[in-house]
């Protein structure tokens, strides 16, 4: 569906206050964290799910009446997946006039190589492509990379954190790379995946399925995004409170010394 598409009065009135809400909470997230400058040139990276084509669209939307000249490019990473529809997303950003740039790069056989079968590849997955999309981003003068992250996926990953690694920690909105050459945005950092869920069908994104992890359902991370599901149904406002919480922390009233100086305390 497009913005000009003939609707009915009803289905019309929930897309347009679906995208404003949209374009409010993406809008309100690069505020709050400076993730986006003049002259800013950002890679949006395009993997064919929900997630990436809505950052995609309302970033588009918003560099039309945004208040800084920012340049987007819009790059996908074919990892040589069997079966992998190659047409679809050129199709998609060419029909909308969006630059792009496919990289080609097989990790699908190095990850089915290196992880043995049943067990999770998105870990080897994640890093390789992180390391092609890093170099790719070096390599061009992009300013900003930009991910499809969401409010849930924050949430989950820092459940995760808590009950498998044993940690104290999310995903954070704005992120300096560790060999600090990279500055990674997530413009969709306060929007929720049920609004990105439903203006997904109602823009009808041509959306393409990993085909590499897609069908490992046993996955520790499916487990936290069904326990979130769950208390976002029974206890309407929790996950609210929960990412609220993410913003609002007391280091002294954790326990972790290397945060605070416990061992000088004084009266």
């Amino acid at each position: 569906m497009t913005e000009h598409s003939d609707l009915d009065q009803k289905t019309r009135y929930q897309f347009n206050k679906l995208q404003k809400r949209l374009r409010h909470t993406v809008g309100d997230a690069i505020a709050d964290f400076n993730m986006i400058e003049d002259g800013d040139k950002i890679m949006v990276c395009l993997s064919g799910g929900k997630d990436s084509y809505t950052l995609l669209d309302v970033l588009l939307n918003l560099q039309k009446t945004a208040p800084v000249n920012f340049e987007l490019l819009a790059v996908n990473l074919d990892q040589k997946q069997p079966g992998f529809p190659e047409h679809v997303l050129p199709q998609y950003l060419e029909a909308l006039g969006v630059p792009y740039h496919v990289i080609e790069k097989d990790t699908y056989s190095v990850v089915k190589r290196v992880i043995p079968e049943g067990q999770t590849t998105c870990g080897l997955c994640s890093r390789l492509r992180r390391g092609t999309l890093y170099g790719f981003a070096e390599e061009n003068n992009v300013t900003k990379i930009a991910l499809g992250h969401h409010r849930d996926d924050i949430l989950e990953t820092f459940f995760l954190n808590i009950f498998y690694g044993g940690k104290l920690k999310a995903m954070p909105p704005k992120l300096l790379s560790d060999d600090k050459k990279n500055i990674v945005i997530r413009p969709l950092a306060y929007t929720r995946e049920k609004d990105i869920e439903r203006y997904a069908v109602f823009r009808k994104f041509p959306i393409i399925p990993c085909n590499l992890c897609g069908s490992q359902q046993n996955l520790q991370r499916q487990a936290m995004k069904e326990m979130l599901k769950t208390w976002d149904r029974q206890f309407p406002g929790r996950l609210e409170t929960i990412f609220t919480s993410l913003q609002n922390v007391a280091p002294s009233q954790l326990a972790d010394r290397n945060l605070f100086d416990f061992m000088n305390l004084m009266k």
